[in-house]
């Protein structure tokens, strides 16, 4: 179970590491870790080149964590759906894509913020807590126009509902490290947030 676990984990952060945002920039002849916050993720991409290629990012991203939680190598290696190996597999497979896509080994351990990797992961393993965080996303974006600041509020949500609703220990406990690990990447959004001098989403 340990060796297959850890496979699990290392399937899981090729997947994330895999750098969509920087390549779809690269396509359209933008470095995107020079423009912008500087971040490859789907936000920083959507600002900079437009909606399209954000959403695509997005995406592709949100698929990386799919990918790692409902791949069939984690199902053949993990177990049975419902035991503790299956389970392990899931998050395993979703803890290392989302470390991936922050600390892409293909980017000089550069990277995104996780946000759409950890959702789409998470999603396959608990929808119900996910579809929460989404919810709490959009009224808090919609609410103050930050999309860093409905990240952090999404983050907190995903990492406390999986406890309320009654998922098992594990489950619980990633989504909790996940959510944590989400927040602190926005270090430098919350500072800005603090300071006054975040910027707001502007559709022009």
């Amino acid at each position: 179970m340990i060796i297959s676990t850890f496979i699990a984990a290392a399937i899981g952060y090729v997947l994330g590491s895999l750098p969509f945002g920087y390549l779809v920039a690269k396509a359209k002849g933008v470095n995107i870790f020079e423009v912008g916050s500087k971040s490859p993720g789907a936000t920083n991409v959507k600002r900079v080149l437009g909606a399209k290629a954000g959403n695509t990012v997005f995406a592709l991203d949100a698929m990386k964590g799919i990918i790692a939680a409902a791949t069939p190598l984690v199902f053949m290696l993990g177990g049975d759906p419902g035991t503790l190996g299956y389970e392990l597999g899931g998050v395993a497979g979703v803890v290392g894509a989302v470390l991936g896509h922050s600390f892409s080994c293909f980017n000089g351990f550069r990277g995104g913020k996780g946000v759409a990797t950890a959702a789409g992961g998470l999603f396959i393993l608990m929808p119900i807590p996910c579809l929460w965080g989404a919810v709490a996303w959009v009224v808090t974006f919609y609410m103050f126009k930050y999309v860093s600041l409905a990240s952090i509020v999404s983050a907190v949500v995903i990492s406390i509902a999986p406890w309320a609703v009654g998922f098992s220990a594990v489950t619980s406990s990633v989504a909790t490290v996940l959510g944590v690990l989400v927040i602190a990447r926005h270090h430098a959004n919350i500072r800005r947030l603090m300071a006054g001098r975040e910027h707001r989403w502007d559709r022009k």
